[in-house]
């Protein structure tokens, strides 16, 4: 006798369709070794070690797109442009962030549906960011 088919599996996220952490890992690492080089970008990170805004990023971008909430529950809401307020960025350092970040997406190799849809996000956020003019 077989069993009969569920038919209100749960959805996959978007988390779990690029592969979860260790790709989000790989997407952040390979940004902020490039970010760790770049000359307009660098001094928006003060500490030394770009380790824990490594971890930060990683913890947001896993719970925006699904994984776990461990952003939240150890920062609250994200707040994106309060918390880059004191920071001058502009259109320069936005593209600048960006190639870093297609960089990371480049690395991770996501199925062509996927990196789009991550691109995009990418995008839309930096975008949001702008708060200087220069």
């Amino acid at each position: 006798m077989t069993e009969p088919q569920n038919d209100t599996q749960a959805t996959e996220t978007f988390y779990e369709a690029i592969g979860g952490h260790a790709t989000i890992a790989l997407i952040v690492e390979v940004f902020y070794q490039g970010v760790a080089q770049d000359e307009l970008l660098k001094p928006m990170y003060p500490e030394e070690d770009l380790g824990p805004a490594a971890e930060r990023l990683t913890m947001f971008l896993e719970q925006y797109w699904g994984g776990p909430t461990t952003y939240s529950q150890r920062r609250g809401h994200p707040r994106l442009r309060m918390r880059h307020a004191d920071y001058a960025v502009t259109e320069e350092a936005r593209d600048h962030w960006l190639k870093h970040f297609r960089d990371g997406l480049d690395a991770a190799q996501l199925e062509p549906e996927l990196d789009a849809q991550f691109w995009a996000y990418a995008q839309h956020a930096a975008n949001f960011m702008i708060n200087a003019k220069g």
